[in-house]
């Protein structure tokens, strides 16, 4: 990490706060021992438990990356459970995610579930947020993703949704500057009013307070993260995958959709200066899964093929309903980020600071 990120801290043998966030809060509650066997032995019976009669006994997102991928071959195979598998079509399905998310579902003989987002409204929603000149641009997408999983839990009674989210890969905290929250509906609603067409009658919208706190404690719906019991090392999952499934690598995190490929290996190291690989690889450095002097060798390289980067532009500009010209005036019009929109920024923190504080939320979130 470098100053990308605004508010790094360096101590002054140059070690940034990012290293002891993950020594003083990460590490502490992250055991895939004794104690983490013991932990996800009790959290399968629970959600075994709350599954008897019923036709699935949790949900799984799949988006057909490696996170969400490992985990649907550990579930069925290892942990014998049931899941409910969904995927959501935002419009922008990579033709290697199609196939990947294809060869899991047809090799663990399971059914696969898809909505469907409208694409007028989701067209729409992502050119607002693109006339809003912010950063955090994948919100439209993210947040359908988010939503109808919440939607098909509560939809089919289903009390465990299973979430990919793992220390081992994803230690590192993105900057809020660079990602801001995906459920701010203040947020979410100033930038459409401001920019965007459509009335949105179909979308799936889900404030943080509906799953939260409504879903959660009115209906039982709880998020249970079990990559963090087991030693998860990424290349060992890749190698797996491959193996078993013949299922295939991305270039980069996140790229199993095209417009987050674009996103997050071009529009923002280039328009702003992020590149996420940084948050990525330091991840992977904190746990041992990568030699520093490596992912800066990576890191010389741009994230995108500035071959076909011409073509990626136009195809996105394309799909989008606008010419190249305008999507290359909203590249090169000022910047804005969340602060510069209605917000709920404060709740979102005193939320976060009372879930710490009850024991809810174990590990703390860097100051920003």
């Amino acid at each position: 990490m470098d100053t990308s990120d605004p508010n790094i801290v360096f101590d002054e043998d140059g070690v940034c706060d990012h290293v002891y966030d993950f020594e003083n809060n990460v590490k502490p509650n992250w055991d895939t021992g004794e104690i983490g066997k013991r932990k996800l032995d009790a959290l399968i019976k629970k959600i075994k438990d709350s599954g008897k009669g019923k036709e699935f006994d949790c949900i799984l997102g799949m988006s057909g990356g490696v996170d969400s991928s490992y985990m649907l071959h550990t579930a069925v195979k290892e942990w014998g459970l049931r899941p409910l598998v969904f995927h959501v079509d935002g419009g922008w399905n990579s033709e290697l995610a199609v196939h990947n998310i294809n060869v899991m579902i047809d090799k663990l003989g399971l059914d696969l579930y898809t909505e469907v987002i409208n694409w007028e409204e989701m067209k729409d929603f992502q050119l607002a947020f693109f006339k809003s000149g912010v950063p955090h641009l994948d919100i439209p997408q993210d947040h359908a993703f988010i939503a109808t999983l919440y939607h098909f839990a509560n939809k089919h009674k289903i009390k465990y949704i299973l979430n990919g989210y793992n220390f081992s890969t994803e230690c590192v905290q993105y900057p809020m500057q660079w990602f801001y929250y995906g459920t701010d509906m203040k947020h979410i609603n100033d930038i459409r009013k401001k920019f965007g067409t459509s009335k949105m009658e179909t979308y799936p919208f889900s404030s943080v307070y509906r799953h939260k706190i409504y879903l959660k404690y009115f209906k039982n719906v709880n998020v249970a993260k079990p990559l963090n019991y087991i030693p998860y090392v990424k290349e060992d999952a890749l190698k797996l995958l491959e193996k078993e499934y013949g299922w295939k690598p991305y270039p980069q995190k996140h790229f199993e959709s095209r417009f987050t490929k674009f996103y997050e290996g071009y529009w923002l190291p280039e328009r702003f200066g992020y590149d996420t690989r940084r948050v990525q690889y330091s991840s992977l450095i904190l746990t041992g899964q990568m030699a520093r002097d490596e992912a800066l060798e990576k890191l010389r390289k741009p994230a995108y093929n500035p071959e076909t980067i011409e073509d990626e532009f136009n195809y996105i500009a394309t799909k989008l309903g606008i010419t190249s010209e305008e999507l290359r005036e909203y590249f090169n019009m000022p910047k804005k980020f969340y602060w510069d929109y209605k917000n709920q920024q404060s709740v979102f923190r005193l939320g976060a600071r009372v879930m710490h504080m009850l024991g809810i939320e174990k590990t703390k979130k860097r100051k920003k």
